[in-house]
């Protein structure tokens, strides 16, 4: 069977997704053969913050269909309220360390994830820089070298954190959802750095809807994959790494015997010798609470 090319993207949004999943992730990756992206939050660990979107009803509902605090665990759901946030570079150095060591792509997701995510719309620039830079500062001192990518947490971002990313010469962004490489265009111009969305449902997204139980999500997700497009596929340390590993370990099991084959994003630039230029625009997805960035449809170019 010939092998079809999908990205991994793994996201470290919290310390106990970090510190728990990261090990685990990196024994089943390295068991299926699997090199995959890291995007690692690297700054305070407030999480628990995300509380206060409970009061609004498609949050709650989200957070009583996916089962969030057994499936997160309970200090997720505290972390940054009742004391400050603990850093999470600091606490995880020698796993990031130990991440990029095994052949991983490293790249930023952010500095404080809670921040960005709940008010990356009322940062200035002045913000932006500080936010970018002391995450961009505190992955290049614990990996000795400077991270070659980015994604925004949440796939929340603004043009403004977009054009300023473009001074750390990133060989590309994760930033939105999406349905193929590009690059950004920004007040009639074509930015440098490609982005590359994510094309695939993440679980809390599937799980609970439609009649997709635990049982059968795996196959649903392998539905939605396709043989004659982009696929990057978001998992979740603090999920897949921790709560959901065996299914996780199924479903590379799963993957691989459909003939899929998971690489770094980085790794997907190789095979577009010409880049097109789409608008970002924000929009509500199925299964997720409030806007997200998302590539504009060619229809509409």
């Amino acid at each position: 069977m010939k092998s079809k090319i999908a990205g991994l993207r793994i996201d470290l949004d919290t310390l106990r997704g970090t510190r728990l999943g990261v090990p685990r992730l990196l024994s089943i990756l390295e068991a299926a053969g699997v090199k995959a992206t890291f995007f690692f939050s690297v700054g305070p660990d407030n999480m628990g913050r995300h509380l206060i979107r409970m009061l609004r009803p498609r949050f709650f509902l989200k957070m009583l269909r996916t089962r969030a605090a057994s499936l997160y665990g309970p200090d997720i759901l505290i972390r940054g309220t009742i004391w400050p946030g603990p850093k999470i570079g600091e606490r995880c150095a020698d796993l990031i360390r130990q991440t990029a060591s095994s052949g991983h792509e490293i790249g930023l997701h952010a500095w404080d994830h809670h921040a960005w995510q709940a008010g990356i719309e009322r940062m200035g620039p002045a913000k932006l820089r500080d936010e970018i830079g002391k995450g961009f500062n505190a992955l290049k001192e614990i990996l000795g070298r400077a991270p070659t990518c980015s994604a925004a947490p949440g796939w929340r971002c603004t043009q403004e954190a977009i054009v300023a990313k473009e001074d750390y010469r990133f060989l590309y962004n994760s930033d939105c959802r999406g349905y193929s490489v590009f690059n950004a265009a920004v007040s009639g111009k074509s930015l440098a750095t490609p982005q590359i969305p994510v094309t695939l449902p993440t679980y809390d997204e599937l799980i609970g809807r439609k009649g997709v139980r635990p049982s059968d999500y795996n196959g649903k997700l392998l539905s939605l994959f396709r043989d004659d497009g982009l696929n990057v596929l978001t998992v979740h340390a603090e999920v897949e790494g921790v709560s959901r590993a065996a299914m996780f370990e199924d479903f590379l099991l799963e993957a691989k015997n459909s003939g899929w084959n998971f690489v770094p994003l980085g790794e997907l630039l190789r095979d577009y010798n010409e880049i097109t230029t789409s608008k970002i625009r924000r929009l509500e997805i199925p299964g997720r609470e409030g806007w997200v960035c998302v590539q504009e449809p060619a229809e509409s170019r």
